[in-house]
């Protein structure tokens, strides 16, 4: 089964080196140099995993992950040519599951592809065993079959880097997942010092979706210097 992968930049030669690399590793690639003609091809075609710039000449990157995130839930990683860190910030806030500085390697691209993909495929796995599959406990039931998160009765729109954060922390129920083992786990990549700031953001935009308080947590609860925890 192809694997259909958007690739938005306007930058015509980084789109086409891009397209190049991720060709060549079997990827179907829907290749355009602005939001508008890409965001038409999100709502035609079926997508596993989407490469958005976030400098573009109509509408930015960041509004079309937005936008993406309205109706999809597939893997989105935001390319950018700044530095700093609130670029970053806002665009995981926004719903986008990693970030690349450019210049960047192509083979380090094409790797948090294969990564993303990876994580997306497995929490979207069906399994024989439902059970193995389903966390159930205080009003929060994720499945992992369906990907679907609800709390309350109520559903969560999760991105799959919330619903793996959320998922590895409940499957540790009672234990505290340190920074570093959950940064592994979801983003399936070495740890560095900044990779802190990545989980903090998505710990901060996981409690406000679930109207889960920092101070005074019901869900999360941050053991400082160490990591996070959910109790049993």
């Amino acid at each position: 089964m192809s694997i259909n992968i958007l690739v938005v930049d306007d930058e015509q030669s980084i789109a086409d080196l891009i397209e190049v690399y991720l060709k060549n590793e079997g990827f179907t690639i829907y290749k355009f140099y602005n939001g508008q003609d890409a965001f038409r091809c999100v709502e035609s075609e079926q997508l596993e995993l989407a490469i958005l710039d976030v400098m573009l000449p109509d509408i930015d990157g960041f509004t079309l992950c937005q936008k993406i995130r309205e109706k999809h839930n597939f893997p989105v990683i935001m390319l950018t040519a700044k530095e700093e860190e609130i670029d970053k910030i806002t665009g995981l806030t926004l719903g986008a599951d990693d970030y690349i500085t450019k210049p960047f390697r192509p083979l380090e691209l094409v790797a948090r592809v294969k990564a993303q993909l990876r994580r997306f495929t497995k929490y979207n796995s069906a399994e024989p065993n439902k059970e193995e599959h389903l966390i159930a406990f205080s009003g929060l039931v994720l499945d992992m079959d369906t990907h679907e998160c609800t709390l309350n009765e109520k559903k969560l729109s999760l991105t799959p880097t919330e619903f793996s954060i959320l998922w590895v922390l409940c499957s540790n129920r009672g234990r505290v997942v340190s920074s570093e083992e959950l940064f592994h786990e979801v983003w399936g990549d070495k740890y560095f010092t900044n990779s802190n700031n990545t989980v903090m953001v998505h710990i901060r935009h996981l409690r406000e979706k679930m109207h889960d308080s920092a101070e005074h947590p019901k869900y999360i609860k941050t053991v400082w210097g160490v990591g996070y925890k959910i109790e049993k």
